[in-house]
């Protein structure tokens, strides 16, 4: 039997490893049943924001004083850049540890898989839409999930372009989707989220066409969560699920949002999981996206026009605050561009809940 545990830790900038420190040092985290580390950061979350490398660079560094190069570099860095409106720092710090044998009902379980590097020419195609979807059906076997209805969100880091990536691709005869490194984020996490889809059997591979992929917004996953950033070439897939074969007092639920402001389904969310009666927040994580009609319930808006602003930066403002009034707490992990993550507009959002005495 195992026992999943999350930790919630602030960060005072990218490169604050003090809380993990310290929670290692008191004996509150066991560095060797470290799964992944989730951390929003305050860069810009585009093509440019080191503040993500920053973060990892920090994390293995202290994570080397305590386990060895192998270990350290086995645990999935999921850094998602951009802390707009009154998001705030921090890092989750997935554990996994022996629990009790006994087990009144279902716990949180957590499963891992890192992906072989993505050739720059698959980024985009159907190439990286079938390599992430083995990646999350090894993700779920590491988890012990077999029941795809059993899996509440799929967290993903991927990769995306950058001009010396492309120049390799077009150096051995390839070409890329996009020689735009921006556009190539939005393709690289709509690829991911199919490719979770196809895993989760939400869709199968034979519906999507290549042209689809960043394109027909039709096509989404219900259950997916992708972030792209320059500081990786492979892929870093984070399952979270509910299991009988695991104890303690986690439990995740999720909800998708159909726009922006769409709270119902997340109150609903809160109310199943019993949120302040028989359970406590431990982290909520969710997608943020302003869609492409340029329009909220029939009211323009101008997150896709501001040519200063980034409209993913906008979108991370606006749902942070929307599902931070909802659970009182800006210790939230919003992550911007949400192609076929959720409906054009909306996005998944995953809340995991500790039971009261537990």
């Amino acid at each position: 039997m195992r026992e999943a545990k999350v930790h919630r830790i602030p960060t005072k900038g990218p490169d604050d490893v003090s809380g993990l420190a310290s929670a290692i040092a008191r004996g509150a985290i066991a560095p060797e049943g470290i799964v992944a580390i989730l951390g929003k950061t305050e860069g810009n979350g585009c093509v440019n924001d080191f503040t993500r490398a920053f973060a990892v660079q920090a994390l293995k560094a202290e994570l080397s004083n305590h386990l060895p190069r192998a270990a350290v570099d086995d645990i999935a860095y999921v850094m998602s850049g951009g802390t707009e409106g009154a998001l705030s720092p921090h890092i989750l710090v997935l554990e996994r540890t022996a629990g009790p044998a006994d087990n009144d009902g279902p716990s949180l379980a957590i499963g891992r898989a890192l992906t072989a590097p993505l050739a720059p020419e698959d980024l985009g195609r159907l190439a990286q839409v079938r390599l992430v979807a083995d990646g999350v059906r090894t993700a779920m076997a590491d988890a012990g999930i077999a029941e795809i209805s059993d899996v509440h969100f799929v967290q993903i880091k991927c990769p995306l372009l950058t001009s010396e990536r492309i120049q390799r691709a077009e150096a051995s005869g390839h070409t890329t989707t996009t020689r735009d490194t921006l556009k190539s984020m939005g393709l690289s996490r709509g690829a991911s989220a199919l490719g979770v889809a196809v895993a989760l059997r939400e869709l199968s591979l034979s519906d999507i066409d290549e042209s689809h992929i960043g394109r027909d917004m039709s096509l989404w996953s219900s259950r997916a969560s992708t972030s792209a950033g320059v500081e990786l070439e492979n892929h870093e897939i984070v399952v979270l699920g509910m299991s009988r074969d695991w104890s303690g007092p986690l439990i995740v639920d999720h909800a998708v949002m159909a726009d922006a402001i769409d709270v119902a389904p997340v109150k609903a969310t809160l109310e199943r999981l019993g949120l302040g009666k028989d359970t406590s927040l431990v982290a909520l994580l969710a997608k943020a996206e302003p869609g492409t009609s340029g329009r909220l319930r029939g009211s323009r808006h101008t997150m896709l026009d501001d040519s200063d602003i980034s409209a993913t930066r906008h979108a991370r403002a606006f749902v942070g605050g929307v599902l931070a009034g909802l659970v009182g707490s800006t210790e939230i992990f919003v992550s911007g561009g949400a192609e076929h993550q959720g409906p054009d507009g909306g996005g998944p959002v995953a809340i995991i809940a500790r039971r009261n005495g537990g």
